[in-house]
């Protein structure tokens, strides 16, 4: 009798079942650019990376956090972290940072876009973006697609989009971005953000083929972290009796990130979806190619990317 295999819509079992892989690769004289630093997953990979020899440029929302962290960071590892602050519902302050980065780094090694939200309510931004599409999907691909050029520049270097299981949720809708159609559903919502944002990896994929730079996105774990403390006490009572006290401790998405950044097992590797370090199938409609470029062509006009020329790379 041959050996039972799950499904392909089930892979996320079997891949969240086998052992980690860990790098111990030294990161001396890279540049990383981590978005969503200041706790949680962020925060573990911050001093995964900056415990490692690497210069750190954070980009986050508050500035007391973020001073708070280049003051640890420098107190455990004489280093500290350059920080670059933004609204992420706010794609102007997204841009400006993002720029300001540019400016202080000929070089960039790799860029982690890790910063993300989730909502239980239907919120729009004030230039009219979901508020969940726009941190965790719009901003992201707008801080990647400004980065473009010198992370080509830079090559080898690598990109690494935090993503999530919570994609499998689906929700996406290309003519109902904003929700103004349909009932709001908070898992939906975030499902939809996680979608187009593996959407838009495997366009960015092929755009970088031969350039020297990979992109891959991860599924962090079930891990504690603060998303979604931003829904109300209810949700935050919820999350803290219930929720957390079944998830593990984020060090576990630190080291994945650390292992996706550094080792040489990932060197030239790219496309690819991961739960941790193991690679994953992902969901049938992420991996939709057609609508995947429809995906990245309203990303870019959503963006204000669609008459620049950062992608002729």
């Amino acid at each position: 009798m041959g050996r039972f295999k799950l499904p392909e819509e089930l892979d996320f079992i079997r891949a969240g079942r086998l052992p980690q892989k860990y790098s111990r690769e030294r990161m001396n004289g890279k540049v990383c650019v981590l978005t969503g630093a200041t706790s949680g997953v962020g925060y573990e990979a911050a001093n995964t990376l900056v415990g490692a020899g690497a210069t750190l440029a954070i980009m986050v929302r508050d500035k007391q956090k973020a001073e708070e962290l280049s003051k640890e960071l420098k107190e455990k590892y004489n280093t500290e972290a350059q920080y670059f602050i933004a609204d992420f519902s706010d794609l102007k302050q997204v841009r400006q940072a993002t720029e300001a980065i540019l400016a202080e780094y000929p070089k960039i090694d790799v860029l982690i876009n890790n910063a993300g939200v989730h909502m239980t309510t239907r919120q729009l931004t004030n230039d009219g973006h979901e508020v969940a599409f726009c941190v965790n999907h719009l901003a992201a691909f707008l801080i990647t697609s400004l980065l473009l050029k010198r992370l080509v520049e830079s090559a080898p270097s690598r990109i690494i989009q935090v993503n999530s299981e919570g994609h499998r949720f689906n929700g996406l809708d290309i003519d109902d971005l904003t929700w103004a159609k349909r009932r709001y559903k908070g898992i939906k919502g975030y499902g939809a953000s996680k979608t187009a944002q593996l959407m838009t990896v495997w366009e960015l994929n092929d755009l970088l083929d031969g350039k020297g730079v990979t992109i891959n996105a991860m599924h962090p774990g079930a891990v504690k972290s603060n998303i979604g403390t931003n829904n109300g006490l209810l949700y935050n009572l919820y999350s803290k009796y219930i929720v957390q006290p079944l998830l593990k401790d984020p060090k576990i998405s630190g080291e994945a990130i650390y292992y996706h950044a550094s080792s040489p097992e990932m060197e030239g590797v790219s496309g690819k979806f991961y739960n941790l370090t193991n690679e994953e199938i992902p969901a049938k409609h992420a991996v939709d190619r057609e609508l995947g470029k429809q995906i990245f062509q309203i990303s870019k006009e959503l963006t204000q990317l669609d008459k620049e020329d950062i992608y002729e790379i």
